[in-house]
């Protein structure tokens, strides 16, 4: 996955387009209904979608071979934990292959399934982070009643403070940038809605009744998933078609580094269109690249979450080794033999290998889409374009995050019978 991400940006460097035009089948056109058009600032594009699909392919065929795998004694346990030089052979056998698709249809289909997979991804991404946001709170609340209160309560206190600081002042610098007086309506409707949502479950953690079935609720929870809102809104409208409502980072910088400029014009200076990048700029932009540092913290904490020692352990494997470790081996070793390690898997699996999979699948996806922007090719302007869906798929994963939040505060309020630890 991490060497499938960094050929993705390889990919995206200037210097390789001029070498991916010379293979058959791969080109530099993009259909259209009235023929085809010079498409040159697309081809590092469409090779990040070729690479992506060869890992998700890759990812989705073992998701579907290791559906219901038990134990380490079926046979394609050994499959999953061993066999590394054919499957490394195999992925970049598809890879190469993935590059001799005829165009035809093939971009915008995939644009649609990354679409749908990279949304698929950010909920698991709201599912970690809001497991990482009660854990975080009752830790921190552990070690305040343990000892030490006071430090822990200023810690708690401050970090909580200073979050809810960070998405107030996104909020103000949403509504100067993103927002125009009698325009930019869908913005100042995300920016409004998803604001007062926020305060709502806010008040909802520390509401007397969901305090008695769930002591450990508290504000610190909802300041990290109202920033992560905050983050969700704010990439949601970098995807917006209008340039209007959308304006670039690099246009916003220069607002706040320009000359003085005369009272009367201040005003206007948050909508001053400013001449976009070029082309080969916009894929390193703040929002692939705050992107990729949330990709790479959603699958370091999935690991290490899920992770145990002994699991932990069985990756020293030599290449020799598969899935069917030795089971009579103990765990000490005399000195000069060779350590071997317990199979803890014989009677059960850690983890679901179908699903480990099937998340690896959706990633690449959802690094495809980042990478890119979310942008959706567009033939009419022989360029690379937002596109409204995307920008409906992030604003409605904000609202699953809140929604999913809640659930998580009130469900031992409706279920008070059932056990939530």
């Amino acid at each position: 996955m991490f060497l499938g991400t960094l050929l993705s940006i390889v990919m995206l460097s200037p210097g390789i387009s001029d070498q991916l035009k010379k293979v058959g089948g791969f080109g530099t056109q993009l259909p259209h209904v009235n023929g085809y058009v010079n498409c040159n600032v697309l081809v590092g594009y469409k090779a990040v979608y070729r690479v992506s699909f060869a890992m998700s392919i890759f990812f989705l065929v073992f998701s579907v071979l290791m559906i219901a795998v038990k134990t380490s004694k079926d046979p394609r346990a050994a499959v999953h934990n061993g066999f590394w030089f054919f499957k490394i052979l195999a992925i970049v056998g598809i890879m190469v292959g993935a590059f001799y698709i005829p165009e035809g249809p093939f971009t915008r289909t995939w644009w649609w399934i990354g679409l749908l997979g990279a949304g698929c991804f950010i909920v698991i991404q709201l599912v970690l982070l809001i497991d990482f946001a009660h854990s975080v709170n009752e830790s921190w609340v552990e070690r305040m009643e343990e000892g030490n209160s006071k430090c822990w309560y200023a810690v708690l206190l401050i970090v909580t403070s200073l979050l809810y600081i960070l998405s107030l002042v996104s909020v103000v610098l949403f509504y100067v940038f993103y927002t125009i007086p009698g325009g930019c309506n869908e913005n100042k409707f995300f920016i409004s809605f998803n604001m007062i949502l926020c305060v709502i479950i806010s008040i909802i953690s520390i509401v007397p009744r969901v305090q008695e079935y769930q002591p450990r609720s508290g504000l610190l929870q909802s300041s990290m998933i109202t920033l992560y809102t905050m983050y969700l809104t704010w990439s949601a409208m970098s995807n917006e078609p209008d340039r209007t409502c959308n304006p670039s980072l690099i246009s916003i910088l220069n607002q706040f580094t320009s000359p003085t400029i005369s009272p009367a014009n201040v005003s206007a200076l948050p909508h001053i269109p400013t001449p976009e990048p070029p082309k080969s700029l916009q894929w390193w932009d703040t929002q692939s690249i705050i992107g990729l540092v949330m990709f790479v913290l959603c699958i370091l904490y999935s690991s290490i979450r899920s992770s145990t020692s002994s699991q932990v352990r069985k990756l020293t494997l030599s290449g020799h080794d598969t899935a069917m470790l030795d089971d009579t081996a103990g765990g000490d070793a005399e000195e000069g033999e060779v350590r071997r390690v317990v199979d803890n898997e014989q009677d059960a699996v850690q983890y679901s290998y179908s699903f480990f999979h099937f998340m690896l699948c959706l990633a690449s996806l959802y690094v495809m889409m980042t990478l890119t922007n979310w942008y959706s090719p567009d033939a009419d302007l022989n360029t690379i374009t937002s596109k409204w869906p995307a920008v409906w798929v992030k604003m409605a994963s904000s609202w699953f995050c809140l929604l999913l939040y809640t659930w998580t505060l009130i469900a031992p309020c409706v279920f008070p019978n059932r056990d939530f630890n």
